[in-house]
């Protein structure tokens, strides 16, 4: 929003600078973004009159004009300007004066000096010359009124400053300069002076046909008929300064007179030539196969989202967004028909980003206009209108004004309390009211609360929390003490039981992993691929269309980092990454930390592709696989023992992988990536891969004493025959159930697989798992038959559980 602080101050104008106004209207919440000058400053140049004109003796495109200047005597002054003439009121800059740099970026002094033989005093000048626009089609002419000998930055203001204002989307009653000078008169208590006008009184009974079809998507429609105009009337030059000083480009006096109000009172409105119209005007949805070329000169497909209001014949308008090229008023129209109506703002938003644009009418229709006051902002256009294009033969037709569906204004009340609670200063029920006062809202008031009906023009207050924030805006945001917050300092401890996320990176670290931090948004077909998940949870506005979805996995994030390095030629890559998963559960209930239907659980993964270290001399080279890979996690999660059983899983290679199992409990997987996938996202190698619960990987047991036997370890090799259906992991198990209820077994320490052999000898079902025992006693030496007892022990207990039998 940008406008002049002149036109501003016709409106409010409190005692205070530019700059101190400037602040005030920051820290109310309209940030200004910027102040600047309408015009270069400039010195010396005055309103003159061109007495005299006559062609230059050596120059045919020359001429020599008497000017008069104000000083009592005629100035000489030669000039080339196509629209020179006498009696012509121009801006005259005498001799000494320094025009605004030129392209070259040197300021321009103006001196006495000879052209082709002729002595100039002086120079006419142009609007460009001026740095006051573009346009040097010729002089910039002045009203015939216009004082000679008044400085001309008095003369056309241009000490004035253009204020640009940043306003968040809910501050639509601020798109005015009225609204901005409510703002100011609220906050200052400087009294406000709308602008005031004269109805002018209809001398026809004559009204166009209007049906409201889509009350869902206008709510009101006020039109009225004038005819006899002069379309090619001059705008004012008054009105042209401030539409300039606006950001609009003048375009013809009766679009000019649309735009001024727009700027003025926030009412987007349009002219619409009468004799171009069929019949009469439905306001309706579109419909599909229809389309509309508009003003700027696009074509538009329209379909049954777009609003549009037509003719008995076709389409006129894009509703609340943009007038049609068929309807347009020109220099030659006569008679015109004038709207202005209130368009729901959920019908209009979306609408023109469709069509890749944006209307300063869609800007603010879709965030809400002003629904009570159609009829008086149609009276002003009118009027100016009339002023300043009308003619004695001008008819005007009485306002024909349609209401089929306003917004209720529902009540919202604010407790006093609450508002010292959330803004921390300690207000009164005089203060609040004094402020809902200043902000011309009305509210009926009980002790230590208010209850306040919204204005027409307020689509912004909707709750309590909105009522607050006008409260803090108006007493004052600077006015707001700064105190640090006060909280009871109660030392907690962290369980010894539970280590931290930060722990389990740095271990990971140390481990030659590098940590990723990746979006929570994957592609869709990542979740197919990854965690064979085909009903993800979607985003509704995700911020890229390959970012569709939520993780229920951190696979895939690895898979392109791993690509990602690769394709800048990194062949050893080892990431690991700590996140939230995102899962539906309908058990899940809404809490402090959870969404009712969905679990976040953080999980811990990581992925290592290439060479299991950096090549060097001392070791031989060769690619990291599965074991490398689950001796990072027995390490990363001991001293608890893992266990690990085969697994299917759609990310994992169905022979290299497995599921991991913590006390019984399964809490994560391991594995090489599938074959499949290593092909579909161009991998030369598989890399190996392990995603397990962070819940159970911060979880520990707390250290407990232990005697240390002072007697020597005992070690027995064993192998044994089993199927080979019957898993290796199966005996191990068993190992661990008979250490704990067989006390022959409970001098068993440990227990490796060193060896398995398929082949001669044996069946071709069966193998051999040769398997490593530590036994040791705290209390005595071992003797032989203790030993050959336990042994005996766990040969008898996998014989009768898995059908295995001593290999001689």
């Amino acid at each position: 929003m940008q406008f002049s602080e002149s036109w501003l101050r016709t409106l409010v104008d409190p005692q205070m600078t530019s700059d101190a106004l400037s602040h005030m209207l920051t820290m109310s919440g309209l940030e200004v973004e910027e102040v600047e000058p309408v015009a270069p400053p400039f010195s010396n140049v005055v309103v003159a009159r061109v007495v005299e004109v006559a062609k230059h003796p050596n120059a045919d495109r020359l001429n020599v004009c008497q000017v008069d200047a104000g000083t009592g005597t005629l100035l000489n002054i030669v000039c080339g300007a196509p629209n020179v003439r006498a009696g012509l009121k121009v801006a005259c800059a005498m001799a000494g004066a320094k025009l605004p740099p030129g392209d070259d970026g040197k300021s321009f002094e103006i001196k006495v000096g000879q052209l082709r033989g002729v002595e100039s005093q002086g120079m006419l000048c142009s609007a460009r010359e001026l740095k006051l626009s573009e346009e040097n089609a010729g002089l910039l002419e002045l009203p015939d009124d216009a004082p000679v000998g008044q400085n001309f930055r008095d003369y056309y203001q241009l000490n004035d400053l253009k204020f640009t204002i940043k306003l968040t989307p809910n501050k639509a009653d601020c798109l005015s300069v009225l609204g901005v000078a409510r703002e100011v008169s609220a906050l200052t208590g400087a009294p406000l002076r709308a602008p005031t006008y004269k109805a002018v009184e209809p001398n026809t009974d004559e009204k166009l046909p209007v049906k409201i079809s889509a009350p869902d998507l206008c709510g009101r429609f006020s039109g009225r008929i004038i005819r006899g105009l002069n379309a090619r009337a001059q705008t004012p030059d008054w009105m042209k300064r401030r539409l300039e000083r606006s950001g609009q480009r003048p375009i013809s006096a009766l679009v000019d007179i649309s735009n001024y109000v727009m700027l003025e009172l926030g009412r987007p409105s349009h002219v619409f030539d009468l004799d171009k119209i069929h019949g009469g005007l439905d306001v309706r949805w579109g419909k599909p196969g229809e389309s509309l070329k508009l003003l700027n000169g696009n074509t538009v497909e329209v379909d049954s989202w777009v609003g549009v209001i037509a003719d008995d014949k076709e389409i006129e308008s894009l509703a609340g967004i943009m007038g049609g090229d068929s309807t347009a008023v020109s220099l030659d129209t006569r008679n015109i028909y004038l709207e202005a109506a209130f368009w729901w703002p959920q019908a209009i938003q979306g609408r023109a980003r469709r069509y890749n644009f944006s209307t300063d009418a869609a800007h603010r229709f879709e965030r809400g206009v002003d629904y009570a006051t159609t009829v008086e902002d149609i009276e002003r256009i009118t009027a100016l209108i009339v002023e300043i294009c009308g003619g004695k033969d001008t008819v005007v037709g009485p306002v024909d004004d349609h209401v089929v569906n306003l917004p209720q204004r529902k009540p919202v009340t604010v407790r006093t309390a609450r508002a010292v609670k959330v803004i921390g200063v300690p207000l009164n029920d005089e203060q609040i009211a004094d402020i809902f006062t200043r902000l011309n809202l009305q509210f009926t008031q009980e002790s230590g609360a208010f209850t306040v009906t919204p204005p027409s023009y307020r689509f912004d207050i909707e709750i309590e929390e909105d009522l607050i924030e006008e409260i803090a805006r108006v007493y004052g945001f600077e006015n707001i003490p700064a105190l640090a917050p006060v909280a009871a300092n109660t030392m907690r401890i962290t369980p010894e039981n539970r280590r931290s996320l930060f722990a389990i990176r740095r271990q990971l670290a140390d481990a030659d992993y590098q940590e990723v931090v990746n979006f929570s948004f994957v592609e869709e077909s990542w979740e197919a691929d990854f965690a064979a998940n085909t009903n993800p949870i979607k985003l509704l506005n995700p911020i890229a269309s390959q970012m569709s979805v939520m993780r229920s996995s951190l696979v895939g994030s690895l898979v392109a980092n791993v690509r990602y390095n690769l394709n800048r030629k990194l062949n050893r890559v080892r990431v690991f990454e700590i996140g939230a998963v995102y899962l539906r559960n309908a058990a899940t209930q809404d809490g402090s930390l959870t969404v009712a239907g969905y679990d976040q659980p953080k999980r811990v993964a990581a992925m290592a592709y290439g060479q299991v270290a950096e090549e060097q001399w001392g070791l031989p080279g060769r690619n990291v696989d599965y074991f490398d890979i689950k001796g990072d996690l027995e390490t990363l999660f001991a001293p608890k023992k893992l266990t690990f059983a085969k697994v299917e899983h759609p990310a994992l290679h169905p022979g290299r992988s497995a599921q991991v199992l913590l006390e019984g409990v399964v809490i994560g997987f391991i594995g090489e990536l599938h074959p499949r996938w290593q092909q579909k996202y161009d991998l030369p190698l598989a890399p190996v891969v392990f995603e397990v619960d962070a819940s159970a990987l911060q979880t520990r047991d707390i250290p407990a004493y232990e005697e240390i036997s002072r007697f020597p370890a005992v070690t027995r090799d064993i192998a044994v025959v089993v199927k080979q259906s019957v898993p290796a992991q199966a005996l191990l198990d068993t190992f661990i159930a008979e250490q704990k209820s067989n006390p022959a077994c409970a001098i068993m320490q440990a227990i490796v697989l060193f060896d398995e052999y398929r082949g001669k000898g044996l069946e071709n079902d069966e193998k051999s798992l040769a398997f490593r025992f530590t036994l040791q006693d705290t209390q005595t030496t071992l003797q032989d038959d203790k030993v050959d007892a336990a042994m005996t022990a766990f040969i008898t207990a996998v014989e009768k559980m898995h059908g295995a039998r001593l290999r001689t």
